[in-house]
């Protein structure tokens, strides 16, 4: 079983700021593209932002500009700096491998347990 790891989510105001990462098998990790999705309860799967193996990126309207994604291929992290946090960022943030590029919410081919994110006003 495909095992990402991913963490540090966290509460957090308004406004503020949270890096995740995501650590995932050289398997999963190496020559794929990653991305980041979130869910919120009772809302569908979001895709927020996705990163190719030499670092092309593309992003959800909702979060551009606010979020950046990177990677670090020689220890098969990826990573989600989130800047500028808002009440409706809240949700569980996951990682995976995506499929397809451009990616949707629909095209991860696995991911992980997910770290919670909480913006409080």
């Amino acid at each position: 079983q495909v095992q990402l790891v991913e963490s540090g989510g966290g509460l957090v105001q308004a406004g503020g700021s949270l890096r995740l990462s995501c650590v995932a098998p050289g398997s999963t990790f190496r020559w794929n593209a990653m991305g980041w999705f979130r869910q919120a309860p009772g809302k569908e799967r979001e895709f927020l932002t996705a990163i190719t193996w030499s670092a092309g990126t593309t992003y959800a309207d909702s979060v551009k500009g606010r979020f950046t994604i990177s990677r670090d291929n020689t220890k098969n992290t990826l990573y989600l700096q989130m800047n500028s946090l808002k009440v409706e960022d809240t949700a569980v943030y996951y990682c995976g491998s995506v499929r397809r590029w451009p990616p949707t919410s629909t095209d991860f081919d696995s991911w992980g347990q997910g770290t919670q994110v909480t913006v409080s006003s």
